[in-house]
């Protein structure tokens, strides 16, 4: 799905990104990845044709090969991006982006407790520790992961690093390695890897 690129500064336009993002919601998330919010420029992830979806699909392409519209694909095998912060926050001066990083924690929390992932995999270092209390205080067993953003000369780590862990990462349909894993605690899981 290709959308003309308006910036994302009003009720409506963030409407129209949660709209969008749901549309894409699996039915179960079996990965959970974790950006820090949709841009401001309007290069939302689940609008296409933007640099996030490009790396994405570079890196999972090289992994479990081509196929299809990657978006659909993204969404059956259980994976799902959302964002820390539901409001655009990549033109906010640091202190206040940070303030509203750390203010979302505890929505992020809800929705981590209410999508059940098996792995979060947070795509900004920077909000992996956010991230991951986000997880503990939802009572999440999942896996956590972070990789950097593939932006600002980070898209090769970005690359490398998602090319490690994509075959870690449980699809749908899942295998029995990871329905047999999914009944352990979270320390008996790490184990695994």
């Amino acid at each position: 799905m290709t959308r003309k690129r308006t910036l994302i500064s009003d009720v409506a336009s963030m409407m129209a990104v949660e709209k969008t993002r749901a549309r894409y919601r699996p039915d179960r998330i079996t990965t959970l990845f974790v950006g820090e919010s949709a841009p401001a420029s309007g290069d939302f992830f689940y609008y296409g044709e933007n640099a996030m979806l490009r790396h994405m699909k570079r890196a999972t392409e090289a992994v479990l090969g081509e196929g299809g519209d990657f978006l659909e694909r993204f969404k059956s095998y259980g994976w799902y991006l959302d964002d820390l912060v539901l409001t655009p926050v990549d033109k906010l001066v640091p202190s206040e982006r940070r303030a509203k990083r750390l203010a979302a924690t505890e929505s992020l929390r809800d929705r981590i407790a209410a999508y059940r992932p098996l792995v979060i995999v947070s795509v900004l270092i920077s909000i992996r520790s956010i991230v991951e209390a986000a997880a503990k205080a939802a009572e999440s067993n999942a896996l956590l992961f972070g990789v950097p953003f593939p932006g600002v000369g980070q898209q090769a780590r970005f690359h490398r690093e998602m090319i490690e862990i994509i075959p870690r990462l449980p699809r749908e349909p899942m295998n029995q390695e990871w329905l047999a894993c999914s009944t352990y605690t979270f320390e008996e899981r790490t184990s695994f890897w």
